[in-house]
């Protein structure tokens, strides 16, 4: 009776962990890409993909007391140095009060600010 019992416990064992890994794979596949024969389908998937990341990016609010350099880069004209400038600058001076005062940044000027208006957040 013994055998028996350990027979059972390896198969159950065995069932839970097949069952885990096939979940596993489940998931992982949920979020894959569709195939496609036509590869001009495929190529209209990827742009419209593309470009619903890219809007998704430049409709996030942006804190500028908050935000990373990653974030940062994500708004128009701002890259890696300017991105760099502003955390400096808040670091030195305290929080910026308003969206304007990221005009005092040095390299960044009242067009930049202009066209990142509606993405900027002084707030949470």
């Amino acid at each position: 009776m013994n055998a028996h019992h350990r027979f059972s416990f390896a198969s159950l064992l065995t069932t839970t962990v097949c069952s885990l890994l096939l979940s596993v794979v489940a998931f992982n596949n949920a979020n894959a890409d569709p195939c496609f024969n036509d590869p001009k389908r495929a190529y209209e998937y990827l742009i419209a993909k593309e470009k619903a990341i890219t809007q998704g990016r430049e409709q996030k609010i942006i804190n500028i007391n908050r935000a990373s350099e990653g974030e940062l880069v994500s708004l128009d004209g701002i890259g890696s140095s300017k991105a760099q400038a502003i955390i400096l600058y808040r670091d030195m001076f305290g929080d910026f009060k308003t969206v304007g005062e990221l005009a005092k940044v040095k390299g960044i000027g009242a067009k930049t600010v202009e066209k990142n208006q509606r993405r900027l957040s002084v707030r949470d």
